[in-house]
């Protein structure tokens, strides 16, 4: 019996590295297995993980309709699909990655986050959470900087915790005048991003 299975965490959680593990460890003994991404923090086309493994992936851009992938994936015989980023798809494409694992007979495997840097369910995770068969959090998470479980993506603009701003924003996390730091409730709530001084 075919499955949908959403599994999720906090940046930095290793997400990406569980998926490229999956997609490494299937295709070891199967060749009918298919890797996808909602997007990337590096060029379209990779899913890459923090600790430095990546694989090629087929980019989908996030609300596209997926027929001609879905056609794509059928006449290659793919039985398995796993997918990163799996938080950016649209509450479309996962009601029709429902229907390949429904109508088609495919494990479909997504990894995402659950909430954005204001702690908003992405409709994409929303729809995973209301219709997967398996959702399950990664047993690995990030710590606050306290030492406390992380469970807050703050975005990070000029040194503040950004508390406005649009929910779709990519890109590698320590570049730039905008990062993402991983943070516990309490933390995230007071705006503090380390010890005081």
């Amino acid at each position: 019996m075919a499955e949908l299975t959403f599994t999720y965490g906090t940046m930095a959680a290793g997400k990406s590295t569980l998926a490229l593990q999956l997609c490494w460890q299937l295709r070891e003994t199967r060749s009918d297995v298919a890797l996808w991404t909602f997007g990337d923090r590096s060029a379209e086309g990779m899913v890459t993980s923090r600790i430095g493994i990546e694989a090629h992936a087929d980019a989908i851009e996030p609300g596209e309709d997926l027929g001609v992938h879905v056609a794509r994936l059928l006449e290659d015989t793919i039985r398995i699909l796993v997918i990163d980023e799996a938080q950016f798809a649209s509450v479309e494409q996962v009601d029709q990655l429902a229907v390949l694992v429904d109508e088609h007979h495919l494990d479909v495997h997504a990894f995402g986050l659950s909430a954005d840097f204001l702690l908003n369910i992405f409709p994409g995770s929303a729809r995973l959470f209301a219709i997967a068969d398996r959702v399950q959090e990664l047993p690995l998470t990030s710590t606050c900087w306290c030492g406390e479980k992380g469970r807050c993506n703050a975005r990070v603009i000029d040194g503040a915790i950004a508390r406005a701003g649009t929910q779709f924003l990519t890109g590698d996390v320590h570049q730039g005048v905008v990062h993402y730091q991983v943070l516990c409730r309490r933390h995230y709530r007071l705006g503090q991003l380390g010890p005081p001084a």
